[in-house]
């Protein structure tokens, strides 16, 4: 119990001693045509047919609701795109 208890507390003052560190995919993302270099986030999708291409080094979420809500319609790996007509934005960490 008592090791426990110190792991814990261990791990608690680490993740508040150490300032979080930002993280960025690594590449581009491209939306309809719009490329953000090193994303992070959620970006819109604003017309239809869509289309999403990573070529990042992270999964991007395309989401069936606007702001990354609703269910996510598909996972884009990198180097691969996306073509829909009912998402309504991306997420890319």
């Amino acid at each position: 119990m008592a090791v426990t208890l110190g792991a814990l507390t261990a791990a608690a003052t680490l993740t508040i001693a150490v300032p979080g560190s930002a993280y960025a995919a690594e590449g581009t993302l491209i939306v309809n045509g719009n490329a953000y270099d090193d994303p992070s986030g959620c970006y819109p999708v604003e017309s239809f047919p869509s289309s999403v291409a990573n070529y990042t080094d992270a999964i991007a979420e395309v989401h069936s609701g606007p702001g990354c809500g609703g269910p996510v319609e598909w996972l884009v790996h990198p180097g691969e795109t996306y073509y829909t007509e009912t998402a309504q934005s991306v997420f890319i960490l």
